[in-house]
């Protein structure tokens, strides 16, 4: 199938590894002209050689904090004109309710709800202006199925999520989308850093622990994130322009509700 993607310009945030370097290496595939963004300038160069092999459209590396004004001001003003935006970012690690303070609740919420707001601020009325706009935020499967542990993620993702219901609806008069792609267990290095965790306070081997992690999945393995890179590419598609407001789960047929 065609994506009528060709051409197209796309800003794929934190996407040197991981879900991100997915997203940006299947709309690269489409013919997107992909800026692709990362803090390591080492590991940001060997992302954007390994997209590139086998890809239609030009990728270009920025080293940029999303995290921070001055580094969101430097990825928009290399694809001011984006035609897409995936907004990605790490997400606070597992914890727990009783010991986070301020500054944790601070740092979950600019990372991981105000950092893509601002994003889609600042390209929204471009894409407006031209009739084509698709915005993909990766958020979590934890938004539909929380669990306490996670709760930082969740709060700042479940805020994400709420705001871009809203903006959605506003911006659907003009050819622009937001959807949000909830993963659950991808084989990345967020997995290999959970197995870690498993590793240490149950004292089990690192098989082991990729064994208890495929088996929470009702697939019985984790996800390959070029799945993911495809879905995300989906959404992105000219065919997927009465998709909006919509939360993709990713996982395997795991989450057990309804809606």
């Amino acid at each position: 199938m065609d994506l009528g993607l060709n051409g197209k310009k796309a800003i794929v945030c934190a996407s040197s590894r991981g879900l991100g370097k997915a997203c940006a290496a299947a709309l690269a595939r489409e013919g997107v002209h992909v800026v692709i963004n990362g803090r390591s300038a080492d590991t940001l160069d060997r992302a954007a050689f390994d997209i590139s092999n086998g890809a239609k459209g030009s990728v270009m590396p920025v080293v940029a904090d999303l995290n921070t004004q001055a580094g969101r001001d430097k990825l928009v003003s290399a694809c001011p004109d984006a035609d897409i935006l995936v907004n990605n970012n790490d997400g606070p690690p597992p914890g727990n309710f009783a010991q986070w303070g301020e500054a944790e609740w601070r740092a979950a919420l600019d990372a991981n709800m105000l950092a893509p707001l601002f994003m889609i601020r600042a390209l929204m009325e471009g894409m407006k202006e031209r009739r084509f706009g698709r915005i993909v935020n990766i958020t979590s499967a934890m938004v539909k199925a929380p669990r306490s542990v996670m709760g930082l993620s969740t709060a700042a993702r479940s805020g994400l999520t709420a705001m871009c219901k809203g903006l959605a609806t506003d911006l659907a008069p003009f050819n622009v989308t937001i959807n949000n792609m909830l993963p659950e267990r991808f084989d990345t290095d967020r997995q290999k850093k959970m197995a870690e965790l498993a590793m240490a306070f149950k004292k089990i081997s690192m098989e082991e622990a990729r064994a208890e992690i495929a088996e929470s999945i009702a697939a019985k393995r984790m996800g390959d994130p070029s799945e993911f890179g495809d879905a995300c590419a989906f959404l992105c598609s000219a065919q997927a322009g009465f998709i909006s407001g919509q939360n993709l789960q990713l996982d395997g047929g795991t989450y057990p509700g309804l809606i």
